[in-house]
């Protein structure tokens, strides 16, 4: 991106998105960044330090992720004998008896599947029921996050009133596992496609239907864990809302009707009263020594740069946390990043997001709106810390990922080798160059402008060099022709996390929607 492409047609760094001068020098209005309340946003006022620090004691870690409340339900009849006529469907359910041993059989089987889940679920007593219409009325039903169907039997009529619930459906369906179920028969002609060639349920499709296997039936209901703790969700926009190269109205929509995202801003001036407070805070400095000083001392940690920019990195670290606090979120990001915010500071937000991050934030640069909510989707899905980074040019197989605010914990656990180095472009401040450990797998999300179509792609870490770029680098080698990534690949920013969860991801973009493209 040229410079001359700004309003301002100042100098700037590469990887931040176009700001208009009248931007920077006057701070940020919550109306041009928000486009007013109706479109998600509200501004954070009346904010001081006093107000900020009144809680005493030590900064409290996040609180966990929203456990995904799932209602099993049993569908069964139990068949009448009459003489010379037909009088039993498919199934291995043929009587009472049978039925209440079948859901001794689901209730072991998704105990099972909450002791092996590494995310929260709470499953709801199972209803068996002989007829779907009655569900309507039951509390825990409409209580329910998503609904577990046990097509055992019943009739059409009883999965479309199950449809008309309008709720998150997996469909489990018995070839072996059990007893066998009717529905394993004819799902598709009779449901899915009710009658016809094609698909004709709203909202529920053959991505939903699972025979037999509960662990097909576990990275479901994560993905549709990640995704209820993704719509909806909070988070403190420092600077206001912005997005890569597009307009400031387009991105607050986008980020209403596509995410409703609760944001809540806190303009410049604001910051800088906090920062300036928190700075001639005794308590606060004397903490932020101390815990400067710990971080240092971790092993395979390193410090190439004043160590004054890491302690003033942990002062606004507490006042990132106390905001959050404030606001009742786990995240928060950081538009103008790599300006605004460094003369108040006296250091780089970088090191204040990777520590953020690594405690169980989740702390974003540059305000990109574009890319958040791809970050918050994939953290609540995998549980784990992401890294937002600037792409290159994919080639021979192999592409570069870099950024300055890569978390060390990037399994949620293990610190990676880290070297504490200035901020990249400004050579200023504290950032951390992460190695990220080669061999691993990592998914990375490629978001689009609009919201309408994001690619995935699986790659593993081949190399953690040290190019004259940001300082976290990672070299990924996907399996994918390399032009063919090249030419899909939409939007500027990328998300990145260990391990792969494309078909979370994928399960939980159709209820979004948004169109999800898998390369390689």
């Amino acid at each position: 991106m040229s410079d001359h492409d700004c309003e301002s047609h100042l100098p700037h760094a590469h990887c931040c998105p176009c700001t208009p001068k009248r931007v920077v020098e006057q701070g940020v209005s919550r109306r041009a960044f928000l486009g007013g309340t109706a479109l998600g946003g509200v501004a954070l006022t009346g904010l001081s330090w006093s107000l900020l620090s009144a809680a005493e004691g030590e900064l409290a870690p996040p609180p966990p992720r929203q456990p995904l409340k799932v209602k099993p339900i049993l569908v069964y009849n139990v068949p009448k004998r009459r003489e010379q006529s037909s009088w039993r469907n498919w199934g291995g359910i043929e009587t009472q008896a049978q039925a209440d041993e079948e859901v001794v059989r689901i209730k072991g089987e998704l105990e099972q599947l909450k002791a092996t889940a590494d995310f929260p679920v709470e499953f709801l007593p199972v209803a068996a029921i002989q007829g779907a219409r009655e569900l309507a009325e039951m509390p825990d039903v409409a209580a329910a996050d998503t609904l577990l169907v046990f097509a055992a039997g019943g009739g059409t009529g009883d999965l479309n009133a199950i449809g008309n619930l309008k709720k998150n459906t997996i469909l489990f369906v018995r070839h072996k596992s059990g007893p066998v179920y009717l529905w394993y028969e004819i799902i598709s002609p009779r449901y899915l496609r009710q009658h016809t060639d094609t698909l004709k349920t709203i909202g529920i499709d053959d991505q939903d239907v699972v025979v037999d296997r509960m662990d097909e039936v576990q990275w479901r209901l994560r993905a549709l864990c990640g995704l209820k703790n993704t719509i909806g969700s909070r988070i403190v926009a420092i600077g206001g809302l912005a997005g890569w190269a597009q307009p400031n109205d387009a991105i607050a929509k986008l980020v209403q009707e596509r995410w409703k995202l609760d944001v809540r801003a806190v303009e410049y001036p604001q910051l800088a009263e906090l920062i300036k407070a928190a700075r001639a805070d005794q308590a606060v400095v004397a903490r932020s020594q101390k815990r400067a000083a710990e971080y240092l001392a971790q092993p395979e940690t390193v410090l190439e740069t004043d160590k004054t920019y890491v302690e003033n990195a942990f002062v606004l670290d507490e006042v990132f946390r106390r905001l959050m606090r404030e606001a009742d979120c786990q995240a928060i990001t950081v538009n103008q990043c790599m300006g605004t915010i460094m003369p108040m500071s006296e250091t780089m937000a970088c090191m204040t997001l990777s520590t953020l991050n690594d405690a169980g934030y989740l702390a974003f640069c540059e305000s990109d709106f574009v890319v958040i909510p791809s970050g918050i989707l994939l953290a609540r899905i995998s549980g784990l810390p992401v890294f937002l980074n600037d792409p290159t040019y994919p080639h021979d197989g192999v592409i570069t990922l870099a950024h300055c605010t890569a978390p060390r914990k990037m399994d949620g656990k293990t610190l990676e080798p880290t070297r504490i180095m200035t901020h990249f472009e400004s050579d200023y401040g504290a950032a951390p160059k992460v190695d990220m450990h080669t061999g691993q797998v990592v998914t990375n999300i490629i978001p689009d402008f609009k919201a309408e179509r994001w690619v995935g792609l699986t790659g593993e870490i081949v190399d953690h060099p040290l190019l004259p770029i940001c300082r976290s680098q990672i070299d990924i080698r996907f399996t994918c022709d390399s032009l063919k990534l090249a030419e899909r690949m939409p939007g500027f920013h990328w998300m990145t996390g260990y391990g792969n969860y494309l078909r979370e991801l994928g399960y939980a973009l159709k209820r979004v929607p948004i169109q999800w493209e898998v390369l390689g």
